[in-house]
C-alpha cells in the first residue's frame, strides 16, 4: 500500500509543478486565478484566499489553474485574454518549463549520487555487420547518423525506433599507447536475428558508472539526462506512428504508471532506503519530462495547441475568435477525454 501512496505522490508532484508555474506566471503577469486545484473529480479539501480556491480533489491524477477569462471573454483587465499576447504565451509555456526544471533537478540528485555511464564496445560477433565496418573492441561509439551518443541507451532506442536503417557511425579508437584517441567513421547495416526479434550490429557493450569530478560534469550529465527523456519520447511516438510497437504497448496511463512506479519502489526496497528513493527519483525524471513533452504537442486543448493560437496571434498582429479557438479545444478536450477512458481501460486490461 505504501508503494502505491508513494507512486501517486510522484505523479501528483509532476502535475502539482506542472500546474504552479501556469499558476506564478499567471501571477506575476497580473492575471486572476479562480482555482488552483490539484487532483481531479469533487473537491476533497478546499479554501478560498483572496481571488484564488485552493482545492484537493478526489482522483490523484491531473490537476488545473484555472485562470479568469481563459476561455470566454470578460471585461475584468486581470482576465487572461485581456493581458499582452506574450504574456499569455508566457504563462502556457510555464507549465512544461517548469516540468524541465524538475526533471532537471531530479536529475541532478540522480547524477550526484549514481554518476554517470561510460562505456565501450566488449566485444564483436565474427562475421557480423559491425565485424565487417571495422569495430573492435574498446572501441566507443560517439554518433549513429545525425544522433549523439551519451550512454548505451542511446544505442538501444535509436535503433529501437529506426529498425534496419543503415547506420554512419563515428567512434573514438583508444591509441595503443594509452595516450589518447583517434577519431574513425564506419557504416553498416544491423541485421534481423530472428532468435532476438530485431535488429542487431554484432556487438556488446561494457560500461560503469563514474561519480562526476566537478559541478561542471554534474550538469551536463543531468542535462544529458533530460535529453535523453525527451528524445526517447519522441522515438516512442515515432515507434507508434509507424507501428514498430502496438498501442497498448506504448501507451500507459495513470493507472498503470502508479501500478508500474509501485513494483520498481517494492523491488528496491530491498536494496535500502537511499535505492528506493533514487528509484522514485528516477521515474519523476521520466514523468515530469514526458509530460512537459506531450503538453507541447500542437494539440487542441494542450498547451501546445493553445500555443499555436497564440504565436499566429503574435505574427498576424490580431486574435483568432475567442469562440472559434474555444470550440476546437472543446472538441479537442472531447477527444482526449475519449483517450484517457481508452487508455483507462488498457491499464485495468493489462493489470488483470
Amino acid at each position: 500500500m505504501l508503494n502505491i501512496i508513494a507512486a501517486i505522490l510522484v505523479f501528483g508532484l509532476v502535475v502539482l509543478v506542472h500546474e504552479f508555474g501556469h499558476f506564478l506566471l499567471a501571477k506575476l503577469n497580473g492575471i486572476g486565478v479562480v482555482e488552483f486545484s490539484i487532483g481531479m473529480g469533487p473537491r476533497l479539501i478546499s479554501r478560498q484566499m483572496g481571488e484564488t480556491r485552493y482545492s484537493i480533489k478526489l482522483l490523484p491524477f491531473g490537476g488545473s489553474c484555472m485562470m479568469l477569462g481563459e476561455d470566454e471573454k470578460a471585461s475584468d483587465p486581470k482576465a487572461f485574454g485581456n493581458k499582452s499576447v506574450w504574456a499569455r504565451i508566457s504563462v502556457i509555456f510555464a507549465g512544461p518549463a517548469f516540468n524541465f526544471i524538475l526533471a532537471f533537478l531530479f536529475a541532478v540528485i540522480i547524477v550526484m549520487n549514481l554518476g554517470y555511464e561510460k562505456f565501450a564496445v566488449s566485444s564483436v560477433t565474427e562475421g557480423s555487420p559491425a565485424a565487417e565496418a571495422g569495430l573492435m573492441p574498446g572501441d566507443v561509439i560517439t554518433r549513429l547518423n545525425s544522433r549523439k551518443i551519451t550512454a548505451y541507451e542511446d544505442i538501444l532506442v535509436y535503433m529501437m525506433a529506426n529498425p534496419g536503417e543503415s547506420l554512419e557511425i563515428q567512434y573514438n579508437r583508444p591509441l595503443e599507447d594509452g595516450s589518447g584517441y583517434e577519431k574513425m567513421e564506419t557504416t553498416l547495416t544491423p541485421e534481423y536475428s530472428e532468435e532476438e526479434g530485431r535488429y542487431l550490429m554484432g556487438v556488446a557493450f561494457s560500461g560503469q558508472y563514474v561519480k562526476p569530478q566537478s559541478l561542471g560534469e554534474v550538469l551536463y550529465y543531468s542535462g544529458y539526462q533530460v535529453k535523453y527523456c525527451i528524445t526517447s519520447t519522441f522515438d516512442s511516438l515515432k515507434m507508434l506512428v509507424t507501428g514498430t510497437v502496438k498501442v497498448d504497448e506504448a501507451v500507459a496511463g495513470p493507472v498503470r504508471i502508479v501500478s508500474m512506479i509501485g513494483d520498481n519502489v517494492e523491488q528496491s526496497r530491498e536494496a535500502g532506503v537511499k535505492v528506493m528513493l533514487l528509484t522514485l527519483c528516477y521515474w519523476s525524471l521520466i514523468l515530469s519530462a514526458s509530460l512537459g513533452i506531450m503538453n507541447l504537442l500542437p494539440i487542441p486543448a494542450l498547451d501546445g495547441g493553445r500555443l499555436v493560437f497564440l504565436l499566429i496571434e503574435a505574427v498576424r498582429g490580431k486574435a483568432i475568435d475567442q469562440e472559434k479557438e474555444g470550440m476546437i479545444h472543446m472538441a479537442g478536450l472531447f477527444l482526449l477525454m475519449a483517450l484517457m477512458v481508452l487508455v483507462l481501460f488498457n491499464d485495468i486490461r493489462n493489470l488483470m
